[in-house]
């Protein structure tokens, strides 16, 4: 997914810009209308975080030139008005969000991730992405807060299995017929405890929890939530 972040504010664009980074995207900066014009001329993006207000113009003006240009651009606006007239205008002009300063960077991670994710499905990607942990199902590449992660193609089986079951308790006996190897092979429940185990060591880094045991059940994907 490619971003590209439209700030005046140098520090703030420079902030931004390391933290979607960080999060494994790739992110353009520009901190007037004019670079973020000559760099849309030259790139599409996925996500385009805009400040309302530039030096050479606002961010209005350049949201209606994107949108007539590609439709399936989305926009986060950032803005210090937090007037409903500038809100509606925004959302009237095809944007998707609006944030306004100042704001917690985890939360905007956590918006930028929603969205990039609801733009994955929609274009059929085959993805999970959630702001920390990046996974492309399709060419079986992974990153962990902007690092690559090795998974194998059991525990790649497995993480998509979860991933689109989301906050749904998978039973262990699910979770078995589901990672039935396509060739056949049988898989048993010491092997699912062990790729349980192993995806975890891999993903559950810091404070972060994704793979919920539910005693007596199975397992439930919960999406990197700090413990």
């Amino acid at each position: 997914m490619r971003i590209l972040v439209v700030e005046d504010d140098r520090l703030l664009n420079n902030t931004l810009c390391y933290n979607l980074s960080t999060a494994g995207y790739s992110v353009d900066a520009a901190l007037t209308k004019t670079a973020a014009t000559h760099l849309s001329n030259k790139q599409d993006y996925d996500l385009i975080v805009l400040d309302v207000n530039l030096p050479d113009g606002n961010g209005f003006d350049f949201c209606y030139e994107i949108k007539e240009r590609r439709t399936d651009t989305a926009v986060i606006f950032l803005t210090a008005h937090d007037m409903e007239s500038d809100q509606l205008r925004g959302f009237e002009l095809g944007a998707d969000d609006y944030v306004t300063k100042p704001f917690p960077m985890s939360i905007f991670q956590k918006k930028v991730a929603a969205l990039l994710a609801r733009i994955s499905k929609q274009n059929g990607g085959d993805y999970y992405d959630d702001g920390n942990l990046i996974i492309n199902f399709s060419e079986m590449t992974a990153m962990l807060a902007g690092q690559a992660v090795v998974f194998t193609p059991m525990e790649y089986r497995l993480l998509k299995v979860l991933t689109k079951n989301t906050q749904i308790v998978l039973t262990r006996q699910v979770l078995l017929e589901k990672l039935w190897d396509i060739d056949g092979n049988f898989v048993d429940e010491h092997a699912l405890t062990s790729v349980i185990s192993r995806v975890r060591n891999k993903i559950e880094v810091g404070n972060f929890q994704y793979i919920k045991t539910v005693y007596g059940m199975g397992y439930m994907w919960i999406g990197g939530v700090v413990k």
